[in-house]
């Protein structure tokens, strides 16, 4: 156990570590897009195509695309119904800012050196229909709440999805499995080499980005969301770790996606939609904060 919270609290320290750089100058906000580029276009594809080849995969699995969905589909609707008495904007962020989960640059990281190639390749097939909801379907359900006209179309959803590395890498990788097809060695040892780096700069990204400001009347705003967001990450954990009928390393995977911070994109399409980008940006970074401790606080008691 006191191995499990040494490492949790290092992948904290570097979140840290990136934050205070930034503060004290080291790090700008450029700095921040480039680190972006490189785990989403290098280190995080390689992670997912040098832990796919280490597995065996059954077709059962791929229910965990739909699972993803799903819990998007669930969280949305969840976030109108809390505003229910809200305006239609009110109504729009709520069911933005409640959804999406942020794996790639949040959870992976902790699933790939806590749970092997198993939970990381579980985790990667959440996020394959995470990314459906991510890439449109959640801002165009937004868009018709609040009775705007910016509706995503099917060829823009397709084309975003597709000029997705990670979402690339999923799908290749998953394919080859499930055809028992194997990469040369050498792609795998490269593939492993760089993938490596990934949950340190995924970290280090989400330190230098991270920012709270926020105005004290909009407290109990984010204070509901939040309530939503994590009480029901607490029933899906439970669901997913005590119901599922999945090999451990997977259940334990799909315990810690629940508590999963916000997506990355909500506060954009927040933005996209008229809406206080400032609310959805704290809500975002206090996801964070939030994650950490009951991902930690998970791990150690499921390792």
């Amino acid at each position: 156990m006191l191995d499990v919270l040494l490492k949790a609290l290092a992948f904290t320290a570097v979140i840290a570590m990136g934050y205070i750089l930034k503060k004290k100058g080291f790090f700008q906000l450029k700095d921040f897009y480039l680190i972006s580029k490189i785990v989403v276009k290098i280190t995080l594809p390689c992670a997912i195509i040098y832990n796919f080849s280490s597995i065996s995969m059954e077709p059962s699995l791929l229910m965990l695309c739909a699972i993803g969905f799903g819990c998007n589909v669930l969280m949305v609707g969840l976030g109108y119904l809390i505003s229910l008495r809200g305006s239609r904007e009110e109504k729009a962020f709520a069911a933005v800012n409640s959804s999406g989960y942020n794996i790639g640059n949040f959870t992976l990281p902790f699933v790939q050196s806590f749970l092997g190639p198993a939970g990381f390749a579980a985790c990667s097939l959440f996020d394959t229909g995470n990314a459906v909801m991510c890439t449109g379907l959640t801002y165009s359900v937004a868009s018709a709440i609040q009775g705007k006209n910016g509706k995503v179309s099917v060829k823009s959803m397709v084309k975003t999805l597709f000029s997705s590395m990670p979402f690339d890498a999923y799908l290749i990788m998953t394919l080859l499995v499930l055809l028992n097809l194997e990469l040369p060695s050498v792609v795998v040892t490269f593939a492993q080499t760089v993938g490596n780096a990934n949950p340190f700069l995924a970290l280090l990204m989400i330190g230098i980005g991270f920012e709270i400001r926020l105005e004290k009347s909009k407290l109990a705003r984010m204070a509901r969301i939040l309530a939503l967001r994590y009480g029901t990450a607490l029933v899906l954990c439970l669901c997913f770790y005590f119901l599922l009928p999945f090999e451990l390393p997977v259940r334990q995977a799909l315990a810690i996606i629940a508590f999963g911070p916000v997506s990355s994109v909500a506060t954009a399409y927040t933005g996209a939609l008229g809406g206080d980008v400032e609310l959805s940006s704290a809500v975002n970074s206090f996801s964070i904060l939030i994650s950490i401790v009951c991902i930690t606080l998970l791990l150690v008691i499921m390792l």
